[in-house]
C-alpha cells in the first residue's frame, strides 16, 4: 500500500500546449519533449490560424514530478516558438505553469491543487516595497508577478483551436 501511494505521489500529469511553431521546427519540438519525457512522442499538429504557416498542438503527458520543468527547459529559447506547460499539483507537491513567447522569454509560477497561481510572500513584499505608495506601480508589479504580459500575448493563440467559433480577420480595409 505504501509503495503504491509513493509511486502515485511521485507521478505527475500535465499538458504541453504548443501555441505556435514554425512547420520546420515541429519534429524538433517532438524530439525535445520526448527526450524530457524519456520516450518518443508524436503530436497531432494543426494549422495555427492566428499566424500563417505556424502549427499548434496539445499533448497530455505523464511522468515523474518535475517533468513539466524538464519539458519547458527543453523547449525554451527557440525562436518563434510559443508554448505553455502545466504540471498538476499532487500529494505533497505544488504544480507549475511555464509560459514562453519569443518576445518575453519564459515565465514560471507555482500552482495549487485547484490550478490557481501561488505567488510567494517574498514576491508580494518586493512588489509592495518597489511600488511604495504608488498604486499604479503596485498594479504593474502585481501584473508582472502574475505573468500578465505572457497571458496577454498567448491569449489569441489559445482561442484559435478548431473547436472555437472565432473568425480571424487577417486583412481589414
Amino acid at each position: 500500500m505504501a509503495a503504491t501511494q509513493t509511486r502515485r505521489a511521485s507521478t505527475a500529469r500535465g499538458v504541453l500546449y504548443v501555441h505556435s511553431s514554425p512547420r520546420a521546427l515541429c519534429p524538433h519540438v517532438e524530439w525535445a519533449a520526448g527526450r524530457a519525457l524519456g520516450e518518443a512522442v508524436n503530436f497531432d499538429w494543426a494549422d495555427q490560424p492566428v499566424l500563417k504557416g505556424a502549427q499548434r498542438a496539445e499533448f497530455y503527458w505523464e511522468g515523474e514530478r518535475g517533468t513539466g520543468a524538464a519539458i519547458a527547459s527543453a523547449l525554451r529559447g527557440w525562436d518563434d516558438l510559443r508554448f505553455e506547460v502545466t504540471e498538476d499539483a499532487g500529494l505533497g507537491s505544488d504544480g507549475g505553469r511555464w509560459l514562453n513567447t519569443p518576445e518575453l522569454g519564459i515565465f514560471h509560477v507555482q500552482t495549487d491543487t485547484a490550478g490557481n497561481m501561488v505567488i510567494p510572500e517574498d514576491r508580494i513584499r518586493s512588489a509592495m516595497e518597489n511600488a511604495g505608495a504608488d498604486a499604479l506601480e503596485m498594479h504593474r508589479q502585481l501584473r508582472l508577478a502574475l505573468g500578465q504580459a505572457w497571458d496577454d500575448e498567448l491569449e489569441p493563440f489559445r482561442h484559435a483551436s478548431d473547436f472555437n467559433s472565432v473568425v480571424w480577420l487577417h486583412k481589414v480595409g
